[in-house]
């Protein structure tokens, strides 16, 4: 296949002609957001002929095609990802320059990040699309194309607010409409049982409600190879729109009844669950998804593909977490119902189609439906998840006879749900995990019987990160200076970074790291200065925590180190002390109340510390509105120390660790995730680790005999520090005195039943503390620091998404690349 090459000359013209027919206006007279647009415009159109030939050589090689299912893809801004893998940026950026239009990162803040995912599931999932493209393996990522996304974070007065995200306002240039793969997805009704005049017994759904599901394709450019795969993100239309009859009789509402329900699938990301409507809503997307991906992906399997049954040869669904489960159920039903296969042929086809993934041991993620939702608004997908279910528990129990408590933990349809990860487990020929140590708590803890069961499914597969992105794009001086040291062949094997090793004691190349490192914190205390009007001291420790919103990632253990760390610098202010900025981005879930709770205790810290005369000199607190990927970039480039402090066990991988190693960051953290595995490559020297393990974590919550009160009668800073949230200290002018007493209560009382400080944020504080100690003394020594930040770029290579790919292409999907040219 022939690379995508850029006339300079071509493109400014087509530039010119696509503001002027898309706006009327020359370039002087565009605004910035119209030659934002006509820059995306113009690069679509030079890539749309590659993106055609990429299907056409997929399909002339015949090659099998992994579909990723999930329900977030938090891809970042589109343009700048797109110039550098089209090794286009600097020929646009001096097109820019020459049209007069400001310059190329000015533009590029003119594009919203796309609204259509949250946390480190959907940024995965954008990761490994990047690299399917790059390693040239045929792939489609598919969504849903959310009109809001999750939500706008707006802090008013400390407290997160939700805004609609309307990403969408001024189009989505790099997107194309494609109606003509439209398909139908049916809703509630009822299951009729038919006799065919053969006999054969069949099912009929009727009296269904029945939503159109219409595609927008999104480009995914592999990095100078010519490869354009596609993110396919679906919208939701009513099949019947304007009722025109029911407005001239002045029912306006029911008039636009159909089209408002359609709508209703696609605008938000995540609708909150704690009401029966939204569990009703969050389940009605994921199947509209689901259904419409498979429906389609069959359909293309089958104009080249005659037999049905060799499905598995070339076409493999990747459930990306338990969102996409209902995809083994529905497989069966299209199966079943429309090609009128047996049983054991669907099921034999699905159970060689689809593989999953797991992210988490959490609980509340490992979905569960009740029975009445799920069989009242999918009747017929029930009644095969019904007979899935009859059918595993029979082999169950020929595994574990006669033992209760086992079935307990392995039925699908238990205690009146519908339990979607253990069905994905049933249905998938692969289960992965997404790190070494999650993996092993996932077979010998968590899905241990089911391991027993069937080993051979249970795989691990540690997650990366596309260093395009998060070095190439968001860290310029760095990849720039490593470029000039061994060539640019990372950027494809990012291993070669350890080519740098031998410089680590080369005090100039030292140096200019450094400088590095200053610039990079100079451009996110510009970002900080502009949004929070902080000014930062860019001789303080960066220390960086971003991530979602959730108890067991501890942020909560993070401000109450801020808050000894105040108390230190109040009662000893003489005292040599190491400056520090604490920065903070994170969102969280609308209902889940103490999480946001947090937030607000962070920012009243944040507004105590950063005006008192006393210390601000030495401490400053930030929070960053509305975590997303293009801030994420700065932070990344900018930390100096890496907080990764999740309780030991319940992080599954973590990929923000990754990009701050990528950066040269220093990791604190526990022995968590990829924790582990980053310890293992830069060496145990070279990062802070702290905590529990996950072992003795395991062993309190099994023997249940945990007690942080005494851990809390030793400690006397930590008393101070906690009594700090319930005696007033960060209680702001005109708020209630008990603001904190609920985050007091769980950590010290419990609440509802469950045992007090349930992540063991009062267990883990005294190492912690240490380990801050540590990364203090080490960091008034800026030359150790700077070798020890140095060997941890050097050691990133294991965790780019292009290994993680290469694993999941060979050992799960079994894909062949596309011969290039």
């Amino acid at each position: 296949m022939k690379k995508i090459e850029f006339d300079k000359a071509e493109l400014k013209k087509e530039i010119e002609e696509q503001v002027k027919h898309r706006f009327r206006k020359s370039m002087n007279q565009a605004s910035q957001q119209e030659i934002f647009q006509g820059i995306c415009y113009a690069v679509k159109s030079t890539i749309v002929d590659q993106w055609i030939d990429t299907h056409m050589e997929y399909e002339k090689q015949d090659l099998k095609t992994v579909y990723y299912l999930s329900m977030e893809f938090l891809m970042g801004r589109a343009l700048g990802n797109n110039l550098i893998n089209l090794s286009a940026y600097d020929s646009v950026a001096e097109i820019i320059e020459e049209l007069g239009a400001g310059d190329i990162c000015h533009l590029e803040e003119q594009e919203p990040d796309a609204a259509l995912g949250n946390g480190g599931l959907g940024r995965l999932a954008a990761c490994f699309l990047d690299s399917l493209a790059t390693l040239a393996y045929p792939a489609y990522g598919c969504g849903i194309r959310y009109q809001y996304g999750m939500f706008q974070q707006k802090i008013v007065d400390g407290y997160q607010q939700e805004l609609p995200d309307d990403w969408l306002a001024n189009g989505n240039p790099f997107e194309i409409e494609r109606k003509d793969y439209a398909v139908s997805v049916k809703f509630g009704g009822r299951v009729e049982t038919q006799y065919a005049e053969n006999g054969k017994m069949y099912f009929q759904h009727t009296d269904y409600q029945e939503i159109q599901a219409v595609p927008y394709d999104v480009p995914v450019i592999g990095y100078k190879n010519g490869i354009v795969n596609t993110l396919r993100i679906w919208d939701a239309r009513p099949v019947e729109g304007f009722d025109l009859d029911s407005f001239d009789r002045g029912n306006y509402e029911k008039a636009r009844e159909n089209k408002n329900t359609a709508r209703t699938i696609i605008e938000v990301l995540y609708p909150n669950d704690n009401y029966y409507t939204g569990k009703q809503l969050r389940l009605k997307q994921q199947y509209f998804f689901v259904s419409a991906s498979l429906q389609t992906a069959i359909k293309k399997y089958r104009r080249t593909h005659e037999d049905i049954h060799q499905l598995a040869d070339k076409v493999c669904f990747q459930l990306n977490d338990t969102h996409p489960t209902v995809a083994v159920a529905e497989l069966m039903r299209i199966l079943l119902d429309e090609y009128g296969l047996e049983w054991e042929e669907a099921w034999n086809i699905t159970t060689h189609c689809c593989a999953y993934t797991n992210h988490t041991i959490m609980a509340e993620a490992l979905e569960k439906w009740p029975i009445p939702l799920f069989s009242e608004l999918l009747p017929r997908v029930y009644q095969i998840i019904d007979e899935i279910n009859r059918r595993f528990c029979l082999e169950i129990e020929k595994m574990f006879p006669q033992n209760q408590e086992v079935l307990s933990k392995m039925a699908i349809l238990y205690d009146g749900q519908v339990h979607m990860a253990k069905l994905a487990i049933a249905g998938s020929f692969s289960v992965n995990g997404v790190a070494a140590l999650h993996t092993e708590i996932l077979k010998n803890q968590e899905l241990k019987e089911f391991y027993q069961m069937m080993p051979q499914k249970f795989n691990n597969k540690t997650n990366g990160i596309t260093q395009r992105r998060f070095l190439v794009h968001g860290n310029p001086a760095l990849a720039g200076w490593i470029t000039e040291q061994i060539g640019d062949g990372y950027i494809t094997d990012l291993k070669q970074l350890e080519k740098l090793l031998p410089l680590v004691d080369d005090g100039k190349k030292m140096k200019e790291i450094a400088a590095i490192k200053r610039k990079n914190k100079e451009r996110l205390s510009a970002y900080i200065l502009e949004h929070n009007g902080i000014v930062l001291n860019l001789d303080s420790m960066f220390d960086c925590q971003v991530k979602r919103l959730h108890e067991y990632k501890r942020q909560m253990l993070n401000i109450l180190h801020v808050i000894s760390l105040y108390d230190e610098l109040k009662n000893h202010p003489k005292q040599k002390h190491c400056p520090r900025t604490v920065i903070f981005g994170a969102k969280s879930a609308p209902g889940y109340e103490r999480a946001k709770m947090i937030i607000k205790l962070i920012n009243n810290v944040a507004a105590v510390v950063n005006q008192d005369p006393q210390v601000n000199e030495t401490l400053k607190v930030v929070f960053i509105e509305d975590y997303r990927v293009s801030n994420a970039e700065l932070i990344f480039a900018a930390a100096d120390l890496s907080e990764q402090i999740s309780t030991a066990s319940k992080e599954a991988s973590g990929t923000g660790n990754m990009k701050f190693m990528l950066n040269g960051a220093i990791t604190i953290g526990t022995m968590d995730g990829a924790n582990v595995e980053i310890v293992e490559e830069a060496g145990k020297d070279n990062e802070f680790v702290f905590g529990l393990s996950s072992e003795e974590v395991i062993s309190y919550e099994q023997q249940q005999n945990y007690h942080p009160e005494e851990i809390l009668n030793k400690n006397k800073k930590l008393q101070t520090a906690l009594n700090h949230l319930v005696d007033g200290t960060f209680i702001l002018q005109g708020e209630d005195s008990n603001l904190f007493r609920g985050l007091y209560d769980s950590l010290t009382k419990g609440e509802n039943g469950s045992f007090p400080d349930r992540y063991f944020v009062l267990a883990d504080f005294e190492s912690y503390t240490a380990a801050q100690q540590s990364a203090e003394k080490l960091y008034l020594n800026p030359q150790e620091w700077t070798k020890k930040a140095f060997i941890n770029i050097c050691h990133a290579g294991k965790f780019s998404s292009d290994r993680t790919i290469e694993e999941y292409a060979r050992e799960i999907w079994h894909l062949t690349k596309c011969k290039l040219d």
